[in-house]
């Protein structure tokens, strides 16, 4: 968090600017983003896909998380990330896509990696590496391995995370291979989900406006909600058109 903050400042010393402080406002599915932050397209360990949506901003505390999980997975010797939507450079709602992504606290990681690259003609709409055969509701072969296991572990043991949203299917393949680890339980089953994992970071400091998610039940989630979710074989219902827009804060429209 050090280091973004010093660049931050920097950049506004160099313009002659007073820094402005970043703000997180409202709910994830209801809210904006103030004074947010371009992630750069590329860096150490990950690759941004499908940059003309210009989804690729967010608060700095985001931007901190996503460069150091990416820094601290090259160092493991993993390849490098696709990092997909996080928001848009003052936050609230998509014309397509998620209902969340709002404030500048979520973003998108696929489970596929660099070691099965995107060519540059597929970079604005790569095709998505599905980990779950939908109608058997089942993992593929080879597609969850220690590699998708170690990342999840890196992205979701980091304080600042306040839950990752993955397909219960995978879930319950985490819970097979790492049930007593602690960070088991920040990993909440949901629909879709079936390419890419959705991590979503706590309130920050210096943002009073936003607006916190309920704490995560205790225990690691690995029992019967889960079952229930695996009995149902929730899926994402095959609609198309806009998303309804939410009622936004009264500060997003200053």
């Amino acid at each position: 968090m050090l280091a973004t903050t010093l660049l931050f400042m920097a950049s506004a010393l160099h313009t002659g600017a007073r820094p402005i402080d970043p703000e997180a406002i409202g709910s994830y599915s209801a809210g904006c983003l103030k004074n947010g932050m371009a992630l750069p397209l590329t860096g150490p360990g990950y690759q941004v896909i499908r940059s003309k949506r210009l989804r690729y901003y967010g608060h700095p505390d985001l931007i901190h998380y996503l460069q150091g999980l990416a820094n601290q997975t090259r160092m493991a010797g993993m390849p490098d990330l696709y990092i997909a939507d996080l928001a848009m450079a003052r936050g609230g709602p998509f014309t397509s896509g998620h209902r969340s992504h709002q404030t500048g606290l979520d973003a998108d990681i696929w489970f596929r990696m660099a070691n099965r690259p995107i060519s540059k003609w597929e970079q604005d709409a790569p095709k998505e590496w599905a980990l779950i055969d939908e109608p058997s509701y089942r993992i593929l072969p080879g597609r969850f391995g220690p590699e998708q296991l170690e990342l999840l572990r890196l992205a979701a043991s980091k304080p600042e995370v306040a839950r990752i949203f993955i397909n219960p299917v995978i879930k319950g393949e985490v819970c097979k291979r790492a049930a007593d680890e602690p960070w088991v339980a920040k990993l909440r089953p949901w629909v879709g989900h079936f390419s890419h994992f959705h991590v979503r970071l706590r309130c920050p400091a210096g943002s009073p406006d936003c607006q916190p998610q309920a704490p995560i039940p205790p225990g690691n989630g690995c029992g019967a909600e889960l079952a229930s979710w695996l009995k149902d074989k929730p899926q994402l219902p095959k609609v198309s058109g806009i998303n309804k827009m939410p009622i936004l804060p009264a500060r997003c429209g200053n």
